[in-house]
């Protein structure tokens, strides 16, 4: 284990903070966005609270899952993936406990100034305090407590639900005041492509996770078959949004998310064909910024559909 003096704290702080990874929480809040836009509904100071309160929940599951993963011994020196502030011995346990508190009630607060902007009906208000609330537990628990469910498999369904569909088709909600299962299509293809990182980040540290009692969805379906599941996420992803402009978008601009395609093509050939856990290393940058292309370039067409 590297020695405490060696990294600073403030970066090992920002090491388990995880800033890269809040673009990609971010995008499912665009994409919503776009579809408010899109409809005639877009209201600038509910997406700016709602991008806010994603990135927070985005923070507290980054350092919940640092302190899960030590405690529980998951996190080890053999892991492929980066080490961070605790598995260094810089940041404590005791501090990171802080820090989740922290980070909790700075969650709760963007979450109730977003309700308190958005939300006119008690039915609303009430249903989006629930929501935030199961947001919360589900940030923690993927990797603490007694059965983290990122421990059994279910942090891929997880993500399809909190990066997806809760994600899109409530920041549409908060922004249009009703429900619309015109997003959905869009809210499945912006979960799946956020499931696919978190498949090759499972990929990476799949024997790893294996050694440790960390069974990743990854890990239960082994490397070959996992490698397809990718493929099917990507492809699954990508005929959402085909469908769904076929459907509702005419004219060429909302085709713009097939200029991420070549990327996420090449992305997918290489997972393929990549047969160690080495290899999916850069991979996971890599599907971030795809995930993230493609994102920003279908809201891009929604907005000029307008």
């Amino acid at each position: 284990m590297n020695s405490p003096t060696s990294v600073s704290q403030t970066q090992a702080w920002l090491e388990s903070l995880r800033p890269k990874t809040l673009p990609l929480a971010l995008a499912a809040i665009i994409t919503g966005s776009a579809l408010a836009v899109w409809t005639g509904h877009f209201k600038l100071p509910v997406a700016l609270l709602a991008l806010l309160t994603a990135a927070m929940l985005q923070i507290l599951s980054n350092l919940a899952n640092d302190y899960g993963d030590v405690v529980k011994g998951s996190d080890t020196e053999k892991r492929i993936g980066p080490l961070r502030g605790m598995q260094k011995g810089v940041i404590t346990a005791s501090q990171m406990k802080k820090a989740l508190k922290i980070t909790v009630l700075l969650a709760c607060l963007s979450g109730i100034a977003l309700i308190a902007v958005a939300c006119e009906e008690p039915r609303d208000i009430l249903g989006f305090l629930v929501l935030g609330l199961l947001a919360i537990v589900a940030a923690i628990t993927y990797t603490v407590g007694a059965k983290p469910y990122g421990y059994i498999g279910l942090g891929d369904i997880s993500v399809l639900i909190f990066f997806g569909w809760l994600s899109v088709a409530g920041a549409y909600y908060l922004q249009a005041g009703f429900f619309d299962s015109i997003v959905m299509l869009p809210a499945t293809a912006c979960g799946l492509l956020s499931a696919a990182v978190l498949n090759i980040n499972n990929l990476r540290d799949i024997e790893d996770d294996k050694r440790n009692g960390k069974n990743t969805l990854a890990v239960r379906l082994g490397p070959q078959k996992a490698r397809y599941y990718h493929a099917c996420l990507i492809i699954g992803a990508t005929l959402c949004l085909v469908l769904f402009t076929i459907q509702n978008l005419p004219g060429w601009s909302g085709w713009l998310f097939l200029l991420a395609l070549p990327l996420l093509l090449k992305h997918m050939w290489y997972v393929l064909n990549e047969p160690t856990p080495e290899g999916m290393r850069p991979m996971l940058e890599h599907m971030v910024k795809a995930a993230l292309l493609t994102n920003i370039l279908f809201s891009a067409g929604l907005v000029l559909n307008y």
